[in-house]
This record gives structure tokens, C-alpha cells and sequence, in this order.
């Protein structure tokens, strides 16, 4: 078995935050074949904290279990069918990587995904999703071991409970597994998604008027540039929190005394959420924008010590430098209790927070 399990190890290099935690232990798997004896080693301690490249997950303090980093690497073509391809890639490949080969492989599907950071396995948890796509519209199946006795599974998408960026993976029935593989339908020639945020303009500004998917993918890459921070430079984990879903008639309320509330019709992945929203007969549940509730709430730009929000978009918390997990986190708190003091509405973190 070629694991690699190291002993009190800084993790500050391996979350996009960039806080400090450390590992007491650290074990590192570049073979899904390991899992079933790793599952094993650790049968009678603590469930273990998967992570994979650490752009979703905040350290409020060193996490007591061990930690297992998913480092499964490989991409390939699996099937070529009349435009319909299936690709897999290795739940460790950088997502972004792996996003330019499918192009590269002149395929479509990904191209509005571009740029966002972490690695292929952590997609499915999240269902990830950008400028009008999400995972789950090209997601065929995954694979995954069980931590708790190595069982090795393949998942389809309804096994998978995708919601607004949630998953199975992110409640109790579905934490025990580790993503190891990723397979993704995309296809030779397909409609391109360019209806959604700044797409069209950032074509038109390049003279652009018959896109490809390279030039679309392109265009994502410079509007996410403009408008978020790389984690490289300023720590943080993209949107802090998700966009909140609401009755109709709240946002009507809302919009009422709110000149100017964006509102947006839910997806089919925010079904689940949408029916909570919605009271019985009511109007459709529609989405609003947390970004834009935080800035009414004044925080764009607010820093506290090295904690803060960043100051070209409200959703985005940063760490300027030296900021602990546990100081975003507190911050997080008084932001989310400012929007529902103020708008009587609750904001949940995307992030896993430890």
C-alpha cells in the first residue's frame, strides 16, 4: 500500500483561505486502490475528513480526526458516440486543468465553468455551477470507497441528490464516502450557454461573433478574473454564502420596500429548496442575490484585522494575510445576522466549516 501519512502537519497550504490549522495526521492517496485497506486502518477511530484541494472548507481550528487528501490523478475518453462523449477524470485533477483538456479534445460542455478553483472530486459535492451550467447538467456517474468498510460504489445522478450547490456528500448519509473518479457527458457540438451575467458582453468587448466554446470558456476566465480574487494572492473560497430561496410573495414584500431586489427563477437543481420556500398554493419560490443584501447591509469592503469582505464583490470574504479561521467565520456570523435583522432573511455558508 502506497499511502503517504505524515504527523502534525500545517494545512495552511492546502486550503484557499489560507488560515492556519494543522493535521494530526495527514494522509495522502493518489491510489483509489489504497482506500479499502485505509478504510481498514481506520476502522476503530474517528471518521476522517476528506479533502481535495481545500477551496471550500474553513479551519476554525486543527481538525481533531485524520485528515485523507484525495490526490487520485488521470483523464480520459471513455466512449465517442455520434457527438456524445464520456469523459472521466481522476477525483485529484485540478478542475480547472481538466476543464482546458476537454477543451483541448475540442468538446463542449464545460467551457462556462471555467476557473473554478479546487479538483475534479470536490464537483459532485457542491454541484458545482457558473454563468448558467451547473455539474449535475453534465454529470453521468461517480466513483467512491467507503471509509467506514471500503466498499467501492458507483454512483448515478439520482443517486447523487444534487441540489443548489449541495449533493448527497454533504449530509450525514453521504460523508463517509471518498470521490475517486468523476464521469462527465459532453458532446462534439452543442448550444452555447451565453445568456447568463456578462457572457455576451465580455464577446461583444473582444469583437468577438460567432463563438466558440474556447472563446466562451475565455470570456469566463476574464470576467472571473475582473471580478473575483485569486486565492494565490488574497485568500478565500469564492462565494461564502449560497443565494438564498425565497416565497414569491417575500421577495414581493422585500422588493416593495428594496427598490432595485434582483430576483431569479430557480433552477431544476433548486427544487428541493424552492418547496420549502413556497407555502402551500403560493406563487413560485424565486432566488435572490446574498451578494447584494450584504452590500445594502454596508459590508463591501469591511476588513476587521486581516478578516474581511472583499472589496469588488460583497459575497466573497477574504483573508488579507494573517486572519484565523475562527475571525472569517465570527465575521461571517455578523454579516448573516445583519441580512436577517434587516430583510428577515437566513444566509447558509457554502463552505464546510471546521
Amino acid at each position: 500500500m502506497a499511502l503517504a501519512e505524515r504527523t502534525g502537519v500545517s494545512l495552511r497550504a492546502s486550503n484557499s483561505f489560507g488560515v492556519e490549522a494543522r493535521a494530526a495526521r495527514l494522509i495522502e492517496v493518489e491510489d483509489a486502490g489504497d482506500l479499502a485497506a485505509l478504510a481498514e486502518r481506520l476502522r476503530d477511530g474517528p471518521a476522517p475528513l476528506v479533502l481535495g484541494g481545500g477551496s471550500n472548507i474553513l479551519f476554525t481550528r486543527d481538525p481533531p480526526m485524520p485528515v485523507v487528501r484525495i490526490a487520485v490523478p488521470g483523464r480520459r475518453l471513455l466512449a465517442d458516440d455520434a457527438g456524445s462523449v464520456l469523459v472521466e477524470a481522476g477525483a485529484g485533477e485540478p478542475w480547472h486543468d481538466f476543464v482546458q483538456w476537454t477543451l483541448a479534445q475540442e468538446l463542449v460542455g464545460l467551457e462556462n465553468l471555467s476557473l473554478i478553483p479546487g479538483t475534479v472530486g470536490a464537483g459532485p459535492i457542491q454541484n458545482i455551477g457558473a454563468y448558467g451550467v451547473e455539474m449535475r447538467e453534465r454529470f453521468d456517474s461517480l466513483d467512491a470507497v467507503s471509509l467506514r468498510d471500503g466498499t467501492r460504489r458507483r454512483f448515478d445522478a439520482a443517486e447523487c441528490g444534487f441540489g443548489y450547490r449541495d449533493s448527497v456528500f454533504r449530509h450525514d448519509e453521504g460523508r463517509g464516502w471518498a470521490i475517486v473518479a468523476v464521469r462527465l457527458r459532453l458532446a462534439r457540438e452543442a448550444p452555447l450557454h451565453l445568456d447568463y451575467g456578462e457572457i455576451r458582453e465580455e464577446l461583444r468587448a473582444q469583437g468577438i461573433a460567432r463563438p466558440s466554446a474556447h472563446d466562451v470558456a475565455r470570456a469566463v476566465c476574464a470576467i472571473r478574473r475582473r471580478k473575483l480574487p485569486d486565492p494565490n494572492v488574497l485568500g478565500n473560497a469564492g462565494s461564502f454564502f449560497r443565494n438564498p430561496i425565497v416565497d414569491a410573495a417575500v421577495a414581493d414584500a422585500l422588493a416593495a420596500r428594496e427598490p432595485g431586489l434582483p430576483r431569479f427563477p430557480v433552477s431544476p437543481s433548486d427544487a428541493g429548496a424552492a418547496a420549502r420556500a413556497s407555502a402551500e398554493n403560493a406563487r413560485p419560490a424565486v432566488k435572490l442575490s446574498a451578494g447584494w443584501l450584504i452590500e445594502r447591509c454596508g459590508w463591501k469592503g469591511h476588513r476587521e484585522g486581516d478578516a474581511g469582505v472583499h472589496e469588488r464583490h460583497a459575497l466573497v470574504l477574504v483573508n488579507h494575510g494573517a486572519a484565523s479561521g475562527a475571525q472569517i467565520a465570527a465575521l461571517a456570523a455578523r454579516i448573516a445576522e445583519s441580512v436577517r435583522d434587516r430583510f428577515g432573511i437566513v444566509l447558509e455558508p457554502e463552505p464546510t466549516i471546521v
